[in-house]
Formats: structure tokens, C-alpha cells, sequence
């Protein structure tokens, strides 16, 4: 299949994109190409608005390639007795899994062991937590066939699915499903390309420089060149930098942590893990395998000060703070030198607390829930929120810039829009094309699959043992706007979170991007 007509990103039409932004206005300006961003420009075009999305970097840059690549029900806001949070999550995730995007966000199970750390008090609250989150998920009549239902394991049964758990003393586990992502910078990027397929512009390496009600002065990051963008509304999506872009906006920014091991660290993992903290009640390590052999471990929360950096790095304790909690549930345990990569992201979480008060909460005790603020001179920021949510935070945010300039638009359509590749699962399951080329690719994966055809030597990994391909890196950069190595390592491939894998694969990766800007 060929990509959607219009969908294609490149450097040649961010060319003539960023031409075109130059010179004539457009309804909706979006600053921020995370996944909120991205899908507030989805949203606008998909609604027939006129829509510019710029960031200062790529896509996906910040948050929203660090994050747990969870797609969460919303279990974690019952505990907290916020029920609208929780059901909202829950819906969005139903959404995802199956109308939006199936291609990309598959069920997930989950095993909590229940260790001599884990009394028996604890377990029945954690169960009972569970079967109360399979009851948000048939409040959002997401299909049993979709995530299957919670159940206690023997202790048999959870050694089966995580051999590495450490024999002495476990009583069994509580088996639970959520969604997860195949990759969250590929989410972007199919919102991104969707909504280029619906004539929005899509430009990256483009920065805001300064905001107001009537559009942005910006900055070509690639020429240096500065410039106008005209709008009848702004929204300001720059995540955990968008209280640099309007002031009033105060963001409290929390950290989250998580280490990359090698599959031989852990064995064999048919589930994830959830390993509970300890002193915590609704605190948990996540132990993700993911479709590549790694496995993520993570994550913390911690409050951030200070300036905001563009790459946040994990910090030594918060690496060891994972390991202790890992190692907790081990039979042999995992040593700091294990470790191949660690990545850091922050969450964008709105501060509402007085600004003299003496002891502020926790990041983690803070609301997800978004908000959409209108500054006095007219600028619509959103802000909070989770990926999970980031559908309904770009409806909010596009339905108060509509009504805020009298926009002549319709209700939001993308609850039932299919990003690029999605298809319904048979037709995926029926694709002549490898499963993991079809978890990133969906529908496209057999066009992906042609170019290494055409051209056998694009067959080959770009690093060897791992599965990503040249045709790979071809396809991200004459269809999903890849502009550098940096792009399709750390972006559009995950190559890079690992340091060395990346100094591996970046001569052949850098080969492929001059054999296309050669013409080859």
C-alpha cells in the first residue's frame, strides 16, 4: 500500500511548506509537535481548518518519546478517587486499540508478583484494584476480545511467564491488562502524517520565537532565517516549555526514569511486571518487554527545578532507586553495569498550588488531568494530561481556539479517524509482511518491505542483531520526515536509546540518508 495521499513528510515539503507559511495565513497555528501538539494539528485539519504545526526540533522530541509507551486505563485514578480522569482515560485508550490506531497499540498483560514484600492485605486491595479497572473498561465498552480479564495466577503460572522471578516465598501473582505502545514516537508521527494528509503543514526544525494572538515570529532552525507565521489562532502544545511562550503558565515539570537492559538481563518475559515500591500503596516499577528484545524498566517521579533542558538526563539515583526496586523480586539480580541505557522524560503537569505556599504536593500526588487556558491577549495553551489523553486534550484545546475567534468549524471528528497504517486486526493479520514491520507500520508495512525488494542491500539490518532494516530508514526519510541521522535513530527507530548500538549503526544509517539525498 502507498501512503495516504498528501501524508508524506520530507525535507522537500517542509521546503514548500514553510514557503507557503511564509506567505499566506492560516486558521491554526500549533506550537509543540509532541503528541499533543500533533494531535491538536490532526485535530484542526481533520475539522477542514487551515493548519501550520511548528517545533523547534522534530517530531516527537521531548515527553513524548520518553514516555512508558503505555496506553493507561486509568486505574491509578480510581485509587485517587478521581472517576471522570479515570473514565476518560479508559475511553481514549478504547479509542486507540480499537478504532485509531490497532496497528500500534496492542494489549499488554501484566504480572504482579506477590513476594513476602506483598502482604496479603495489599494483594486483596491490588485485586480488587484490578477487577475495578476491568469495570472502567466495560464503562468504555472496549471489547473483552480486546483486554481480556484479570485473574489470579498460581505460583507456577507466574514463574511461567517471568522465569526471573526469585522462587523463595512467592504465593502466586494477579494477572492484569493494559494497552502499549508499540513505540510512542511513531504515534506522533502517524498523527503528524494524518494530519498532513488533510493539507495541515507540518514543520519541523521551525522555531517559535515569539507568540501572539495573531500568529508567531519564527526561526528556520536550518538556516538560521527568521520569519512570520499569520494566524487567526494560536495554541501553545510546547509541553513542559510552554510556560516560556505565554506567561501566567506555570508548570511543574516531573521527571520519569527508565533503563534499558539487553533480554538476556531478565530471561524470557512472556508479560510485563508490575513490582510494587515499597512504603508505597499505589506506587509500582513497570518491566516492559518490548517487540525488539530490549526491556524497560521504570519509572520514577520526581519534581524538576530549574531550567528546563531539551534532552533531560537520568540521574544516578534514579537508576539505582529502579534497580532496588527490581532486584527486590529477582532470583539472580540485575547490576548497574547491566544497564545499556537509561532515557528521562518530563511530564508537563500544570502547578496549581498558591505560589508562597510552604510544602507543595508530591508530582506524584498532582493531577493528570489537562487544562486548556486562554492567556489575556488571546493565545490558547494546553497543558497537563498524558499520552493516553492526548485525543480529547487537542479537542478541548481546538474547540476553545474555534470558539475564541469564531473559527467556522464543525465538532471534532477524530474519535473515528484511523491514523495512517491502522487497519481493523484481520486485515493486518493478513498483511504479506513481517509481524514487527506490521506493528510499525500497519498497512504500509508491505511498501516498506518493496523498497528492500527493489534493492536488496536496503534488506540488511543497519545494526547487526537488530532488526531495524536500510528499507527502514529509506521509508523515514522520504515519508516521515526524517531529516538526520538523529531523527531516525533516536525518532523514528529507538536505535539510539542504547549509546553503543547507536555508534554502531550510524555510518550505515548515514550511508542510506546520502544514497536519498543523492537521488538513489
Amino acid at each position: 500500500m502507498t501512503p495516504l495521499s498528501g501524508s508524506s513528510l520530507s525535507a522537500a515539503r517542509r521546503a514548500r511548506d514553510l514557503a507557503d507559511a511564509a506567505t499566506s495565513a492560516v486558521d491554526v497555528l500549533v506550537v509543540g509537535l509532541g503528541v499533543t501538539g500533533a494531535g491538536v494539528a490532526l485535530d484542526a485539519a481533520a475539522r477542514g481548518l487551515r493548519v501550520a504545526a511548528v517545533d523547534a526540533h522534530d517530531l516527537a522530541f521531548g515527553t513524548s518519546r520518553f514516555s512508558s509507551k503505555l496506553v493507561h486505563g486509568g486505574l491509578r485514578y480510581l485509587a485517587s478517587g478521581r472517576l471522570d480522569v479515570a473514565h476518560e482515560s479508559a475511553v481514549e485508550r478504547g479509542i486507540l486499540m480499537e478504532r485509531t490506531a490497532p496497528h500500534l497499540v496492542h494489549a499488554q498483560p501484566f504480572v504482579l508478583p506477590l513476594t513476602p514484600l506483598v502482604s496479603r492485605g495489599q494483594a486483596a486491595l491490588a485485586r480488587a484494584g484490578f477487577h475495578a479497572g476491568d469495570t472502567l473498561r466495560l464503562a468504555a465498552r472496549t471489547a473483552r476480545a480486546t483486554l481480556p480479564a484479570p485473574r489470579r495466577l498460581s505460583a507456577v503460572e507466574t514463574r511461567h511467564l517471568a522465569p526471573a522471578l526469585r522462587p523463595a516465598g512467592l504465593r502466586g501473582g494477579l494477572l492484569s491488562w493494559d494497552g502499549r505502545l508499540t513505540d510512542d514516537a511513531r504515534l506522533v508521527t502517524a498523527l503528524a502524517r494524518t494530519a498532513a494528509g488533510r493539507g495541515a503543514r507540518i514543520l519541523t526544525r521551525v522555531r517559535a520565537l515569539e507568540l501572539t494572538a495573531a500568529g508567531a515570529r519564527v526561526r528556520d532552525e536550518l538556516t538560521g532565517e527568521e520569519g512570520e507565521i499569520r494566524a487567526r489562532a494560536v495554541v501553545n502544545a510546547a509541553g513542559v516549555w510552554a510556560g516560556g511562550l505565554v506567561d501566567g503558565v506555570r508548570i511543574r515539570p516531573s521527571r520519569g526514569t527508565h533503563l534499558v537492559l539487553r533480554p538476556e538481563s531478565l530471561g524470557p518475559l512472556t508479560a510485563g511486571l508490575h513490582i510494587p515500591v515499597p512504603g508505597e500503596t499505589n506506587r509500582f516499577v513497570l518491566v516492559l518487554p518490548q517487540d525488539d528484545g530490549r526491556v524497560y524498566v521504570g519509572l520514577t517521579d520526581e519534581p524538576v527545578d530549574g531550567d528546563i533542558p531539551d534532552v533531560t538526563e537520568p540521574p544516578e539515583t534514579d537508576i539505582g532507586f529502579l534497580l532496588d526496586v527490581l532486584c527486590s523480586v529477582l532470583h539472580v539480580p540485575v547490576h548497574r553495569d547491566d544497564v545499556v541505557g537509561a532515557f528521562a522524560g518530563l511530564r508537563p503537569l500544570l502547578d496549581t498550588t498558591p505560589e508562597h505556599a510552604d510544602a507543595p504536593p508530591r508530582t506524584a500526588d498532582i493531577s493528570r488531568r489537562h487544562a486548556v487556558l486562554t492567556s489575556p491577549d488571546g493565545v490558547v495553551t494546553v497543558v497537563g494530561g498524558k499520552l493516553t489523553t492526548y485525543r480529547r486534550m487537542a479537542e478541548d484545546a481546538v474547540d476553545a481556539a474555534v470558539r475564541l475567534r469564531g473559527l467556522a468549524a464543525g465538532p471534532s471528528r477524530t474519535a473515528w479517524l484511523p491514523l495512517v497504517g491502522a487497519a481493523a486486526p484481520h486485515v493486518l493479520a493478513g498483511l504479506p509482511a513481517p509481524r514487527r514491520l506490521v506493528r510499525r507500520h500497519g498497512t504500509e508495512a508491505p511498501a516498506v518491505l518493496a523498497l528492500a525488494e527493489r534493492d536488496p542491500r536496503l534488506a540488511e539490518p543497519v545494526l547487526p542483531g537488530y532488526p531495524v532494516t536500510g528499507a527502514e530508514v529509506l521509508w523515514a526519510v522520504r515519508h516521515e520526515g526524517a531529516l538526520d541521522v538523529e531523527d531516525v535513530l533516536d525518532r523514528r527507530t529507538r536505535i539510539g536509546l542504547v549509546p553503543a548500538d547507536r555508534a554502531a549503526a550510524s555510518d550505515a544509517v548515514r550511508a542510506v540518508l546520502d544514497g536519498a539525498a543523492a537521488g538513489g
